[in-house]
């Protein structure tokens, strides 16, 4: 720093803090009169030292105004502490509004989305949701009600009531009806037919069976009586000395169109009557009710035969 004020702007007069310095004071520098932070300097005379573009100004020489004495409301600031633009000479300062954003409801300061609006929207959905499923429980429950006072008015006393048919059962569901069985011995016995229990394995009373059948004119008459007239089985159990026999059938009247067969079915080749005892069928047409069915030993017939028992059996398909 040069020494000396040879006039103004000097280089040494742009520290503002050059009065402070002894070589300041040495220098002629001197305390900042006018101007200062904020305010523009006193135009240059001419022969007037330049002292600095801010001036600088001592503690507490400048005044912020006026101090309050008592407590200032809230929200107010204190005027000892407000910023340099609400007194002369600063930058006016002028309070704006926020805005309101997205979803600004239109309040004074208040802004975002409408939660208030949007939760009222929320519970008015569900009370309407909730009513809807109140009145469709009552509906039903009513309609419960309606129906159970219709059926107990409909079976009161003097109402008729009309059952559901029952449906009809098939004649296959149906039991099927027993048919008659008659043992030889209690046949009605013809010619030289006798009865005899001397041959073993007999299924009659006592194991009694007809023998004597070998001669024209022997025969076996059995009135059957039928649930139902149709096609049939007659059935006989019989014994033969390991030879083929038959005999003569008649029903109601009527020969049959061929002999009944009399067989060695069992292929014995014994003769020993006990050893033989088996059984045939012959196809008969019966009607409701009572039916004459006879066998007899006619010409052409083989008859050495012994009968034990006749019996009506369904046909077969």
């Amino acid at each position: 720093m040069t020494a000396g004020n040879d006039g103004a702007n000097k280089p040494e007069d742009d520290d503002p803090f050059g009065y402070l310095y002894e070589d300041g004071q040495a220098a002629g520098a001197q305390p900042p009169r006018q101007g200062g932070y904020g305010y523009p300097p006193a135009a240059p005379q001419p022969g007037v030292p330049r002292t600095s573009y801010n001036q600088v100004r001592a503690v507490g020489e400048r005044q912020y105004g006026q101090q309050v004495p008592h407590q200032q409301p809230y929200g107010h600031p204190n005027a000892q502490y407000a910023a340099p633009g609400p007194y002369p000479g600063g930058a006016p300062t002028t309070h704006v509004p926020q805005q309101g954003g997205r979803g600004h409801t239109g309040g004074p300061g208040k802004g975002g989305p409408n939660t208030k609006g949007l939760l009222l929207g929320a519970v008015a959905v569900v009370l309407v949701v909730l009513i809807g499923i109140g009145a469709a429980l009552i509906t039903g429950e009513d309609n419960k009600d309606k129906k159970k006072e219709e059926a107990i008015s409909s079976t009161g006393p003097g109402s008729q009531v009309e059952e559901s048919p029952k449906p009809k059962e098939s004649a296959s569901s149906e039991a099927p009806a027993e048919l008659p069985k008659q043992d030889a011995a209690t046949l009605k016995l013809g010619g030289s037919a006798t009865l005899d229990q001397a041959i073993k394995g007999a299924e009659g009373p006592n194991g009694s069976y007809v023998t004597g059948f070998n001669s024209v004119g022997s025969s076996v008459t059995w009135k059957a009586n039928m649930p139902t007239g149709g096609s049939y089985r007659l059935t006989v159990r019989y014994a033969i000395p390991a030879k083929d026999a038959n005999a003569t059938l008649t029903v109601n009247g009527k020969p049959n169109s061929q002999p009944i067969g009399l067989k060695n079915f069992v292929h014995s080749s014994d003769p020993d009557w006990e050893k033989n005892w088996q059984t045939t069928w012959a196809p008969v047409d019966l009607i409701k009710g009572e039916n004459e069915i006879s066998i007899s030993c006619q010409e052409g017939n083989q008859c050495d035969v012994i009968l034990d028992w006749l019996e009506v059996t369904p046909a077969k398909g």
